[in-house]
């Protein structure tokens, strides 16, 4: 007998580290493309699904975050109003480390899309993480991962070899 698949997957849901750090676009869908069934299929599908256990919100100011946690998810909110900055990154990485620190864990991040600089924060969580030592391998994978070439918005969030 087939499984039945639950909810629905998000926009541009892609596996970075495989079953433990995924990626998406907003939950719910972006701007005035939001809609709070949307959201609540995709969450049901995070959950049953991909097994998610956790999210990092880079959303401004609270968005989806009582969602998540009303459905079980913890939250990591770390709200980038604007562009991400190189700045921004220690917080974004730290809060991935804190979503990820259960063997057991999965988590999602996201923001509006899945854009370069959400490449960058990822492909630098790569290096922060260990998993890689060279940022132009790092670059690489991410742009593999996400099937398209990053920007210099993305690569400038990359903190350069031995950096």
């Amino acid at each position: 007998m087939a499984k039945m698949i639950t909810g629905l997957k998000p926009r541009n849901f892609v596996w970075v580290i495989a079953d433990r750090l995924a990626v998406s676009e907003r939950i719910g869908g972006n701007g005035f493309q939001h809609r709070r069934v949307r959201r609540d299929e995709e969450i049901t599908w995070l959950i049953e699904e991909a097994r998610i256990t956790g999210v990092v919100s880079l959303l401004p100011g609270n968005q989806n975050i009582s969602a998540y946690t009303e459905a079980g998810l913890a939250a990591f909110p770390v709200p980038i109003q604007g562009e991400i900055e190189r700045d921004d990154c220690a917080p974004i990485h730290a809060a991935i480390d804190e979503a990820l620190s259960s063997p057991q864990s999965r988590a999602l991040i996201h923001r509006e899309i899945v854009d370069d600089a959400l490449g960058g924060v990822l492909a630098g969580f790569l290096l922060h993480a260990g998993l890689l030592d060279d940022s132009v391998l790092a670059i690489a994978v991410v742009q593999e991962i996400l099937g398209r070439p990053l920007g210099p918005e993305g690569r400038a969030l990359v903190p350069p070899a031995g950096g």
